[in-house]
């Protein structure tokens, strides 16, 4: 009966354990409680080799989506804020939506880039020098719901593109071909 008891105690401890593991499974990764926000900030900024291979994570225009442990998780981005990243290239690319935050690389490493963000009403939202992460990319916080333009200078050529930061738009912006 003993034995029975502790045995018994022994597995609800276990599943206890295994429980608690399924209901945070970003804290492994030091995101346990962080916002999309947050998250998204830290991921896209991490060197290559730190970006962890077993976790998976997608911008999408309102959540972020992550997935670790065979569990998503979709963590609300604010109301009035869009992450645009954009990977700008002298000559190779990939095709991009939504950006994913530990698989997506764009040519450019550590480039030192001129950006200028400007919305439909003339408004700049970025201006100025920016470098982009280790990854390629740099993402910019932009408001909700607009449209615009994105210009991009780096080592004497320029890219220019329209952007949106609507429901179905997209996060990821790779078409910017420095020329």
């Amino acid at each position: 009966m003993r034995r029975t008891l502790l045995a018994v105690a022994m597995s609800v401890l276990m599943l206890a354990g295994c429980a608690e593991a399924k209901v945070e499974p970003l804290a492994r990764f030091g995101l346990a409680g962080k916002s999309a926000v947050e998250v998204i900030d830290r991921l896209d900024r991490l060197a290559l080799a730190e970006r962890p291979a077993d976790l998976k994570a997608s911008v999408r225009p309102d959540a972020l989506l992550v997935t670790a442990d065979g569990e998503e998780r979709s963590l609300a981005i604010p109301d009035d804020k869009f992450y645009l990243s954009l990977a700008p290239y002298v000559e190779h690319t990939h095709e991009c939506f939504h950006h994913s935050l530990t698989t997506c690389k764009g040519e450019l490493a550590a480039a030192a880039l001129e950006v200028r963000i400007v919305d439909q009403a003339g408004a700049v939202l970025v201006e100025g020098a920016r470098t982009t992460f280790a990854n390629g990319f740099v993402g910019f916080w932009l408001p909700r719901g607009i449209t615009g333009t994105v210009r991009v200078t780096y080592a004497g050529k320029t890219a220019e593109s329209a952007f949106s930061t609507g429901p179905d738009a997209p996060t990821c912006l790779t078409t910017l071909q420095l020329a």
